[in-house]
Order: structure tokens, then C-alpha cells, then sequence
């Protein structure tokens, strides 16, 4: 690969470097995922058994102990627990990929210093791995959806062009992320602060309309809000997609992983330096 190519700042470099090390960045999301589970007995079936657990977890705590009940749900517990691990799904994702993401280079400093690697691909590989740990949580919602109430709504086709603009905003953060972590190695720990801030200022355990009228502007300004939301309007509710809402998001979320990947093609010019 061309490294002067592989440093533009343009957003077809990046394409273009996603097309090229298509089968590298497979072959790193597959030993990533292996890799997180080998020498156990249980092996590739952890990821299965954790989410089953948690969502086992969250029904007995939140509607047993809690006697929770989700606004403008049923009374079902089984529900609840549903309803709350789709947002969990979001989030999830989100906070794997960027707590993550300030050791990305530093865990992997000898592709710095001793190949020519397509350093940008490092994020990519990370939210690939996430992604797959949520495809299989995914299996587990739908698996308990149709045990307890037969098959969801046919909006549920709807998720993969929901999770577009988390796709790319998700992106976008890790590639700045992944730099700052080299310069600045404390942002591991302040990241890790704010995910778990994000996870109760988001509507996860609640929803929006749960909430005084005068938070409701502060609560739609966390992006996962509207993300969390529309997943669940096409998972469990049976609505469809705002589109207007959708095309704002996906917007401001392209201009977020263009800046993040530019962000990141400036500076890792002295990742070297540093290491």
C-alpha cells in the first residue's frame, strides 16, 4: 500500500483502505473474537451464555427486586427485561468499542515501529469484534422474544439502518480516541468515567418520557438517546423509522467519523516518536 494514499485525509481514503484490507481486517476481527475466549472449555459458547445470563440478571433484579415496570409497557417482567436489553444492545457497543480504543496503538506499538500496517484499520477491527458479541446477544433477544411472545414485529428489519449513524459516530470516536491514547495515556481511565456516566444519563433503564418535561432537550443532546429510543420503536414497538430524525443523525454522525478519521491520519505521523 501507497502510505502517502494511506494518510489522506479524504474520506474515500478511507473507503478505499476499508475495500483494500477487506480481508486483513476479517482476519483480525476473527482472531480477536477466538482469541478472547481460547483455552477456555467452553470456548466461542461464552458468548452466548454471558448475554443470557445478564438478561436473566437484569429480569430478576429490575422486576423482582425493583418491581420495575416500563411506561406505556405491560406488566409482563419478561417484557421489562426485553425492553431493557435492547437498550443495553446500543450501548454495548458503544462503550466496548471506545473503552478500547485508547490502547488500540499502544497494545499494538510493533506495528508501528517495524511494518508498513494500515494503522486506521485498528478501530475498525475493534468495533468488528463488538459488533459480532452483539450480533449474538441479538440472537439472544429474539430467541427470548419468540420463547415468550412469538415472533417480533416485522420492524425489526428496520435495526441495521437504525444503527448507521451509531456505526459511524462509534467510528469516528475511536479513531480520535486511538490517537489521543498514545499522547495522552490517561484518557483510558477518563473514558472509561464517561461511558459508565453515559450508560444512566441514557435512556436505557428509563425512558425519555419517564423524565420531567425540562430534561427532555438535555437528555436528546447525548446521541445515544435517539439511537436507544429508535431501536427499541422498531424492535419492540412496532414503529418505523423517523426518517427526518435518521437523516440529522446520520449526517452529524458521518461529519463526526470523517473528522475522527482525519484526526487520526494528521497524527499518527508521531505515534512512532512516542512509542
Amino acid at each position: 500500500m501507497n502510505p502517502h494514499a494511506a494518510q489522506s485525509l479524504r474520506p474515500t481514503a478511507l473507503l478505499r483502505s476499508f475495500h483494500t484490507n477487506r480481508s486483513l481486517i476479517f482476519n483480525l476481527i476473527k482472531r480477536e473474537v477466538v482469541g478472547r475466549y481460547r483455552g477456555s472449555v467452553m470456548g466461542l459458547l461464552w458468548s452466548f451464555f454471558n448475554p443470557v445470563f445478564l438478561l436473566v440478571v437484569y429480569t430478576f433484579v429490575f422486576s423482582v427486586v425493583f418491581r420495575a415496570r416500563w411506561l406505556g409497557g405491560s406488566d409482563s417482567k419478561v417484557e421489562f427485561a426485553l425492553v431493557l436489553f435492547t437498550g443495553l444492545l446500543v450501548y454495548n457497543l458503544f462503550s466496548e468499542v471506545l473503552n478500547r480504543a485508547p490502547s488500540l496503538i499502544l497494545n499494538n506499538a510493533n506495528y508501528v515501529k517495524k511494518v508498513i500496517f494500515p494503522l486506521e484499520v485498528l478501530p475498525i477491527v475493534a468495533f468488528g469484534a463488538a459488533a459480532f458479541h452483539m450480533l449474538v446477544s441479538l440472537l439472544v433477544w429474539l430467541l427470548f422474544y419468540a420463547i415468550f411472545f412469538g415472533l417480533p414485529t416485522w420492524t425489526v428489519i428496520q435495526l441495521p439502518v437504525v444503527l448507521v449513524p451509531l456505526i459511524l459516530m462509534t467510528l469516528g470516536l475511536a479513531w480520535i480516541l486511538a490517537s489521543l491514547g498514545v499522547y495522552l495515556r490517561d484518557v483510558g481511565q477518563i473514558i472509561g468515567v464517561i461511558t459508565m456516566a453515559l450508560m444512566f444519563m441514557s435512556p436505557i433503564f428509563y425512558p425519555v418520557a419517564a423524565l420531567p418535561d425540562q430534561y427532555h432537550a438535555f437528555m436528546y443532546m447525548n446521541p445515544l438517546t435517539y439511537i436507544v429510543e429508535e431501536t427499541r420503536n422498531v424492535m419492540i414497538w412496532g414503529k418505523l423509522i423517523d426518517w427526518n430524525a435518521w437523516a440529522r443523525w446520520t449526517a452529524g454522525a458521518a461529519v463526526v467519523a470523517w473528522l475522527g478519521f482525519a484526526w487520526f491520519q494528521k497524527t499518527r505521523k508521531g505515534f512512532a516518536d512516542v512509542l
